[in-house]
């Protein structure tokens, strides 16, 4: 049977969610509209807690490389834009 096969914006925003947590000097999401993480066409918007004392572009720039590898990777299709971003800083207490 030929076709595409369609992968739910959920399970997108959760692949998303899972690759942004594996960059160094994130702290985590920020949970908010859709569990910070928003799915709009080929785009993805996440909103990360990072750890104090990092380098917030750089953090930013490697969720960015990193969260579209991921989801090419997972889904075969890479995203137009993935938007980061910081909501908060967390200083370890």
């Amino acid at each position: 049977m030929d076709g595409q096969s369609l992968i739910s914006p959920d399970v997108v925003a959760r692949y998303a969610g899972d690759a942004a947590r594996e960059v160094e000097g994130v702290a985590g999401i920020v949970e908010g509209v859709r569990k910070g993480i928003r799915v709009d066409e080929n785009q993805i918007e996440i909103h990360l807690s990072v750890r104090s004392g990092v380098s917030m572009p750089r953090v930013g720039a490697a969720v960015q490389v990193h969260v579209a590898d991921y989801l090419e990777k997972m889904t075969d299709v890479r995203p137009a834009a993935v938007n980061v971003v910081i909501d908060e800083v967390d200083d370890g207490d």
